[in-house]
């Protein structure tokens, strides 16, 4: 069994699969397994993950799996898990890198502190520029239980730091069913595997070590294109909600799940610009159904206490709702 599973998707990154897959190398170790997903790219990723795949088989142990059919990142992780041997699973997309030796620092600092899985704090790469962005956990280096880091409910906390990459994993999570994501999701797949993640592991920690670098503004990047695929994240969040609301705690966990909901909503709501006009439509259109889906005690309380500027804009949608169910 290899120490640890390097899962990693590429989709059309031709331009930074080869940055991605030298900071793989400068990571290697032969009880290290990088599983090299190819989701149908359609420029010259085969042909260079082919190459690399040949390369790091010298320094690493290499599972290389091309999809006949593009799945996008949630099923391409899933691909990847299902292949996976290792004792600790990790991930990176195709178009990030990692720090030399970061690794290694990886696997040292879960195996030291003995839980289910470690969170990191990491490093957006944005053109030339750098900036650190910080887990917002308070306490390092400590084992924490998962559950009460969801809340306060008014205040971000681990369950909006959702980046699967930023962290570690023992395998007896993917024994009891709680790494894969919900298969298709084309955005937004972060968010219900985190929340289940919090919900049912039994221990985590956050370290402070810092190693992988995040890219942002790609172009070819969902974040960067307002098409009908974004719109998952409504997907995303109806799942987070059902989920919770079976909880035992629903009760006190609920709230945050409906406030970052409408947290999110808000949010596309504002740049509303980016969106094709018929996306735009059915954005509006599907954010007032969801709204309406969603418990009305909680978004209530969740509209009374959030700032004007957003809870102004889901009042109108919340409005629009009511307004037509009358003239129905």
């Amino acid at each position: 069994m290899p120490k640890l599973s390097v899962i990693v998707p590429f989709y059309n990154v031709q331009q930074y699969a080869p940055d991605t897959l030298r900071s793989l190398r400068m990571n290697a170790r032969q009880d290290f397994e990088f599983v090299l997903v190819d989701d149908h790219s359609k420029d010259e990723t085969p042909a260079i993950l082919e190459r690399a795949a040949e390369e790091l088989s010298n320094v690493a142990q290499v599972r290389h799996v091309r999809h006949e059919v593009n799945g996008g990142l949630a099923t391409a992780r899933n691909t990847g898990l299902d292949a996976a041997r290792g004792e600790y699973l990790t991930f990176l997309d195709g178009d990030d890198w990692l720090a030399p030796g970061y690794l290694s620092e990886l696997v040292s600092s879960i195996e030291e502190l003995g839980c289910d899985f470690v969170r990191t704090d990491h490093v957006q790469a944005t053109a030339r520029a750098r900036s650190v962005h910080r887990a917002p956990v308070g306490l390092r280096h400590q084992v924490l239980n998962p559950r009460e880091a969801i809340l306060p409910a008014d205040r971000t906390t681990s369950v909006d730091y959702a980046y699967a990459w930023a962290g570690v994993y023992h395998r007896r999570l993917l024994d009891k069913g709680l790494l894969h994501f919900t298969d298709g999701l084309r955005t937004a797949e972060d968010r219900p595997w985190i929340w289940k993640l919090h919900r049912e592991a039994e221990s985590f920690a956050v370290v402070s070590l810092l190693g992988v670098f995040y890219r942002r503004g790609v172009a070819s990047s969902l974040t960067q294109i307002g098409d009908v695929r974004q719109l998952d994240f409504i997907r995303a969040f109806d799942q987070v909600i059902e989920e919770t609301a079976a909880d035992a705690d629903a009760d006190r966990l609920l709230p945050k799940a409906v406030r970052t909901y409408c947290a999110i909503i808000a949010h596309h709501l504002a740049d509303e610009s980016k969106w094709e006009p018929s996306v735009a439509k059915q954005l509006r259109a599907r954010s007032a159904a969801a709204i309406k889906r969603m418990p009305q005690d909680a978004l209530g309380d969740v509209l009374e206490t959030m700032d004007m500027h957003r809870s102004s804009k889901l009042r109108r949608l919340r409005r629009r709702v009511t307004t037509a169910k009358a003239a129905a």
